[in-house]
């Protein structure tokens, strides 16, 4: 049972993203009360209309919404999807300037009226946004985190899963880094049940190789671009590990998620956000400093931290 009985989801924003982790907060029963919040009067107002029209069907959460900011007020999680989405071809750090200044004007009005409440950035790029959102608002960094690499670990987890022939939950592996293109497995550490990665093999699934796993880590990379090329947008597996993290925090469940709060002294890394195992509860996410990298993985560490810290800079 949630700690927060009369718990309550905002997602501000009414695209595909937002709309799409709407609808995944409802059917998996996320949160008692599930509002979506957006300036566009006519969108929210028919997205939130659509999904109340299916609430019979999902059980005891009901759906609310508007262009008004009251909309989000009482709010104990804030999922924030607002902004430009990504075109075909372009970066997610393309997106850095037109989105921060988006979130800048967003972030007090939202604070104003939900000042407890714990949010997480799904809008992209991610990790840049909640280091500016952090140093805006001046909120805990356990409480202002991005979704980070919580998908990008699942499409990694998915690949290797059919891959070896075993269901995605029995393979333990993460992406870590950024939410973008300086992104990398921590294969040092992954394991199908307890047999490391690379040690796997049955009757029908022969040893991997390095050089098929760094193809893999590749295409999980690109997984999104290869999405928005041919359908505009990635919307319903960031809307459903959006609501995986959201029931992490109402659950109270310290399940260990790679989300991306800004990180101080961690493995050499300060004042930059980027996807690490974290403790995610009601408090909201704290990194496992205990966390292990190997050195060629510490290398990739460092390296995204680099690359956003630049961008970071650059919007200051």
């Amino acid at each position: 049972m949630a700690v927060i009985e009369n718990s309550k989801l905002t997602i501000v924003g009414a695209g595909s993203v937002g709309s799409s982790t709407a609808y995944a907060a409802l059917i998996r029963g996320s949160a008692r009360h599930v509002a979506l919040y957006d300036i566009a009067t006519a969108k929210v107002e028919a997205e939130v209309l659509d999904l109340a029209h299916g609430t019979q069907f999902t059980g005891s959460s009901d759906i609310t919404g508007g262009s008004d900011i009251s909309v989000v007020e009482g709010s104990h999680v804030v999922v924030i999807t607002a902004g430009a989405k990504q075109n075909p071809g372009q970066t997610r750090i393309e997106l850095a300037g037109v989105n921060a200044r988006i979130l800048k004007t967003m972030m007090p009005q939202l604070l104003e009226v939900a000042p407890n409440a714990i949010y997480v950035i799904v809008t992209n790029p991610c990790d840049v946004l909640t280091v500016l959102a952090q140093e805006d608002t001046g909120l805990p960094p356990e409480r202002l985190f991005a979704s980070g690499t919580v998908l990008d670990t699942s499409r990694l987890r998915w690949k290797l899963g059919k891959r070896a022939g075993v269901s995605t939950s029995s393979v333990h592996a993460y992406i870590v880094g950024e939410h973008g293109d300086t992104e990398f497995p921590l294969w040092s550490k992954a394991s199908i049940g307890t047999v490391p990665i690379l040690e796997w093999e049955t009757a029908d699934s022969p040893r991997m190789t390095q050089d098929e796993l760094d193809q893999i880590a590749i295409d999980v990379r690109d997984a999104a671009y290869k999405v928005i090329q041919g359908k505009g947008a990635t919307n319903y597996a960031i809307g459903l590990s959006s609501a995986r993290i959201v029931e992490a925090v109402l659950n109270d469940e310290h399940a260990v998620m790679p989300v991306s709060p800004v990180l101080h002294d961690f493995h050499g890394v300060d004042g930059v956000a980027l996807s690490v195992p974290a403790i995610v509860s009601a408090a909201g996410a704290v990194p496992i400093p205990e966390t292990q990298f190997a050195p060629s993985e510490h290398e990739l560490f460092l390296r995204s931290a680099d690359a956003l810290r630049a961008v970071a800079e650059s919007l200051r």
